[in-house]
């Protein structure tokens, strides 16, 4: 099943549609897990699974200096380390869990909003 998201003609990276496994921005399909930004695109994400998800796991969206980090878990929530709430919160970063296909919904209205606003995906 493939979700189509939206056709969008922003020159920020919006998510267009989302099939298990895979999530297309713009006209390019990526598999695998996903970092995402309107401006940066991190493919490959080196994580393992959503519940082993530990604050190092989360660096290279940090740098990216987002207001809320949204992650992805698949197609179920998947709660990771119930710390990284409060870890994130010193660093004045929200952080919103959710399954990918909602994460994906979310991040787009909040690109539209303007927000500083980064997906870390889980694909599989």
């Amino acid at each position: 099943m493939i979700l189509k998201l939206t056709l969008d003609s922003t020159a920020a990276n919006v998510i267009s549609a989302w099939e298990d496994g895979t999530v297309r921005v713009g006209d390019t399909w990526y598999s695998g897990h996903l970092i995402l930004t309107p401006e940066t695109i991190i493919k490959n994400w080196q994580v393992t699974r959503p519940e082993n998800l530990q604050l190092s796991h989360l660096e290279p969206v940090i740098g990216l200096d987002p207001e809320v980090i949204i992650v992805g878990t698949g197609l179920q929530l998947i709660f990771p380390n119930t710390s990284l709430t409060e870890l994130l919160a010193k660093r004045k970063i929200g952080l919103e869990i959710m399954g990918t296909p909602a994460a994906c919904r979310t991040y787009n209205v909040l690109v539209h909003e303007g927000r500083r606003v980064a997906a870390a995906l889980f694909n599989k």
